[in-house]
């Protein structure tokens, strides 16, 4: 065996940057986050050479000239000083590491001035051999890398494309221009400038100039507090009738990008039964929480993070999602009183399910109830109160009348079309509903709010052929069957009969309603209930091809109006579609 010996500070740099510093994207993403923790109102980003050049510019507070030689220094940093800020972190870097470990890897000059003095410095850094001369510039930083990785080739190598690479970098700007809506971003890619915001402190107009116009107007707003917690979550979600097919969240903690499962799980619950399977719903999302709450030195690129109450934070984002989608929102009216907005008119409702929320990432796993996550919506025609946080009141709120809006005004019912969409005029343009889904949507949320099932006895009934597992599933939940109105005997392992179907299902063929239950199943046991209303619902509702009066399509339309979430069907499909008269003018060329 080698004798031991002290390695270089260069090498032992760079070992640390293979930890750090990934691919190019991290470069950008330690010097950003600098730049954010600096203070700055703008900064500038261009990349060059493939990636491997990349320059960062910020207005912020630069860097002092006494620190400047020990910034480039492995852990330095003036963000923690002692053990216990290592628990309360405020900001977005802490370690000290990022600065050392890029000078290790390529050839980075450093140029710096703070308001306090007149002139800056510039700082030449290469294999982490650092010299500094006094300069003039402006107040604030630029790190100017250059050739990143050219003396490591075999990082080099396993580099992908250019475009891929760029693709990394220009999605990481995206989503710290969300969260720091009030600093203005510009992203170039070789002098074409890729990404631009105003910095005006608008969460929704940065939307729009990150994404689209198109993609604000699917919107619902984000915003419950818990004082006694110290938790806040605001940002914006989209109906569930906008989707995309990415899963690809805007997710923060106190405004630091994560990967988070226990957010993303309560996302994807929040929209279970809203959006159709492989569609996911745009989301930003910022959760602040005292920096006690939560460990962020968990890995070198500070995304995972760890909770002291896993249960208490899946609950709160939920609940502030599932809230924006039945259109509360909260309102402050004071520091220390707000109130809860009533949007449009819903029904009152209080969701129960007894299915298990698995987060697989915590060891030994852990079990999060949904019962312990009902969204409560009741709300008092006179006053109201955060009923739908915590068990024990954590919130003083105004008293506030909110009441169910009157009854709106009946809809200009154009016509039928094919016997399947029903056309309205609405002031803002032409409005086709497809009939089908837009009952099973008012039928699936009435039976969530019911308690009995009124059943129809069949004096006939088919013997159905079923398989011993499915004999044996109708055996071991017959309760829950008949909790919704069915009763199904079991006559043996292999054909079942039913007694008994809900009255909205009288004249729905039985073997079409155990068939529909099975199959949409699909190894989901714990969702059994759950597929039960819906298949209810949508053997009840009117079908596609079924001729209607025009007072059948007044109400059916005056009844899916009132519904909670009137956006998809409980299968995700959409239930509507809206073309403004803008855009029917437009094709026309009305608009001239």
């Amino acid at each position: 065996m080698a004798r031991i010996e002290q390695l270089s500070k260069n090498l032992i740099n760079q070992i640390a940057a293979g930890e750090v510093i990934e691919r190019p994207v991290s470069v950008v993403k330690e010097l950003v986050e600098n730049a954010i923790d600096a203070g700055s109102t703008k900064i500038s980003i261009e990349i060059s050479n493939e990636c491997r050049n990349i320059r960062v510019a910020d207005n912020g507070s630069g860097i002092h000239p006494d620190d400047i030689m020990l910034a480039f220094s492995k852990h330095a940093t003036s963000k923690i000083k002692t053990i216990d800020d290592l628990y309360s972190i405020e900001t977005l870097g802490f370690r000290g590491e990022a600065l050392s470990s890029i000078i290790s890897i390529s050839k980075v000059t450093c140029t710096t001035r703070t308001k306090d003095y007149d002139y800056g410095f510039k700082v030449e850094c290469h294999d982490s051999e650092v010299k500094k001369t006094k300069i003039g510039c402006a107040v604030g930083t630029i790190m100017n890398v250059q050739d990143l990785f050219y003396n490591i080739p075999a990082r080099l190598k396993f580099l992908r494309n250019s475009k891929t690479e760029f693709s990394y970098i220009h999605e990481l700007i995206q989503s710290l221009a969300l969260i720091n809506s009030n600093i203005a971003f510009e992203l170039k890619n070789n002098d074409k400038t890729v990404l631009k915001t105003n910095g005006l402190d608008n969460l929704l107009n940065t939307i729009k100039e990150v994404f689209s116009r198109d993609t604000s107007n699917h919107l619902k707003e984000v915003l419950k507090t818990d004082e006694l917690s110290g938790l806040k979550i605001s940002g914006y979600v989209s109906t569930p009738d906008y989707t995309r097919s990415s899963k690809k969240y805007n997710i923060f903690i106190n405004s630091r990008i994560v990967k988070c499962q226990i957010f993303q799980k309560a996302i994807d619950t929040a929209y279970k039964n809203l959006i159709a399977k492989g569609k996911y719903p745009f989301v930003v999302l910022n959760l602040e929480l005292p920096p006690t709450d939560v460990d962020v030195n968990v890995h070198p690129t500070k995304k995972e993070v760890r909770y002291k109450n896993i249960n208490q934070i899946f609950s709160f984002i939920y609940s502030g999602i599932d809230m924006a989608l039945s259109n509360f929102v909260e309102r402050p009216v004071t520091e220390t009183i707000s109130v809860v907005e009533f949007k449009p008119s819903i029904s009152s409702t209080v969701q129960k399910t007894s299915e298990d929320i698995y987060v697989s990432d915590l060891k030994p796993a852990q079990t999060i109830q949904e019962t312990f996550l009902k969204p409560i919506r009741e709300v008092s025609s006179k006053t109201t109160q955060s009923n739908y946080q915590q068990p024990i009141q954590q919130k003083t709120f105004a008293d506030v009348n909110v009441t169910q809006e009157e009854e709106p005004e009946t809809d200009k019912i154009i016509g039928q079309y094919k016997k399947t969409y029903i056309l309205i005029e609405t002031d803002e343009g032409l409005e086709i509903v497809d009939q089908h889904i837009a009952e099973e949507r008012y039928i699936y949320e009435k039976l969530k709010t019911q308690n009995e099932f009124a059943s129809q006895i069949l004096f006939l009934s088919d013997v159905i052929e079923v398989s011993p597992t499915e004999a044996q599933l109708i055996k071991d939940n017959k309760d829950k069957f008949e909790h919704f109105g069915f009763e199904i005997e079991v006559l043996n392992d292999k054909e079942v009969t039913f007694k008994k179907v809900p009255q909205l299902l009288s004249k729905v063929n039985t073997k079409e309603i155990l068939a529909d239950i099975m199959d949409n199943l699909e190894g989901d046991i714990a969702g059994l209930e759950e597929h039960i209303l819906i298949t209810t619902s949508c053997k009840a509702a009117v079908k596609a091809g079924q001729e209607l009066s025009l007072f059948q399509m007044q109400e059916l339309i005056k009844k899916w109006r009132k519904c909670e979430k009137p956006y998809t069907c409980p299968h995700g499909r959409p239930i509507s579609k809206l073309i403004p008269h803008k855009e029917l003018a437009g094709f026309f060329q009305r608009n001239k």
